[in-house]
């Protein structure tokens, strides 16, 4: 049953990414934009789109490549990792995005992330595994 729900939600998170990514490229390039901080010493375009570049990437890997889904898994969940600190900019800054135009909303938004960083690595095999994964 395990490897059911592994395979599941690889191919979801996968799914996910690759769309998150294309949003990044086309329709939400303005709201990621948004979400760059002031900080960040990359423009926030090419922020946007190189990071849009990357989930496309690591999304159609999590599905396409079911061999080496814990090296995908690992990376996702660093990637994760990485993107962190501008979900809190996000929140410190006050920027809205995404209909997040609350401070509540956007503190409440910080406890997915690491929903996400669990949902790659389980996704990838390096939670919860058994002998039979």
């Amino acid at each position: 049953m395990t490897s059911i729900a592994r395979t599941a939600a690889r191919l979801l998170l996968g799914v996910a990414m690759a769309g998150a990514g294309v949003a990044h490229l086309t329709t939400q390039r303005q709201e990621f934009r948004a979400q760059v901080p002031e900080w960040f010493p990359v423009d926030e375009d090419l922020t946007v789109l190189g990071s849009g570049v990357v989930e496309i990437g690591l999304g159609v890997a999590f599905v396409a490549l079911p061999r080496k889904r814990r090296l995908i898994g690992g990376l996702l969940a660093a990637f994760f990792v990485a993107i962190f600190p501008g979900n809190i900019a996000q929140y410190v800054e006050g920027v809205d995005a995404f209909g997040l135009d609350t401070d509540t909303k956007r503190l409440i938004r910080l406890f997915f992330q690491p929903v996400l960083v669990v949902w790659a690595l389980f996704g990838g095999g390096w939670l919860w595994c058994s002998r039979d994964d």
